[in-house]
């Protein structure tokens, strides 16, 4: 069997790490080979809304498309930052496509001490603060905030992967996700 391809609009490894362990796990017969792809986002470096962050997604993924058009699999990343019910949280959006169907979904929301969120909302980005208030060096392309904020329990990696993981159902069971009810 040749390999299939997923091209991910990032050279974080994290978010790499993510996508190749998603799709192997989701379609285990397949080998995988993944390129990653620097691609723009079209929205703040930092997004602030739910919205914003949810149109980074899709515009990488789209960018992504055009960078690599013979890819099998496409997925896009973008975390964002939010006040959710009032309670400030940071998130990500994974958009995945096959080139004919494609998904998107949020993960669960990471609460944010207020000290992150007046720093968020003064204009700085997610990790170099968690890097200033925790001494720490390019935390998000390790653990990111999510496995600072919850001892280890979690990690970007593991967000992302459970995220897209759960935006591939369509795309294991086609016959129960027609396209044209998407």
């Amino acid at each position: 069997m040749s390999q299939a391809v997923v091209a991910v609009a990032s050279h974080n490894p994290v978010k790499i790490r993510a996508a190749e362990q998603a799709l192997a796990q989701s379609f285990a017969d397949w080998p995988w080979q993944s390129r990653a792809h620097a691609v723009p986002s079209g929205v703040a470096e930092q997004p602030m809304s739910d919205e914003e962050t949810r149109q980074g997604a899709l515009n990488r993924l789209a960018a992504l498309q055009q960078a690599d058009p013979e890819a099998d699999y496409y997925v896009a990343f973008e975390g964002g930052y939010d006040r959710l019910d009032g309670v400030p949280c940071t998130f990500a959006y994974v958009a995945v496509s096959d080139g004919h169907r494609t998904r998107v979904g949020r993960s669960a929301p990471l609460p944010l001490p207020p000290v992150i969120a007046t720093r968020l909302e003064a204009g700085e980005e997610l990790g170099p603060v968690m890097d200033d208030l925790f001494q720490q060096h390019n935390i998000k392309q390790r653990g990111g905030a999510i496995g600072i904020l919850t001892g280890g329990l979690m990690d970007r990696a593991s967000l992302y992967q459970d995220t897209l993981i759960l935006q591939l159902a369509p795309f294991r069971f086609p016959e129960l996700y027609p396209l044209n009810a998407e």
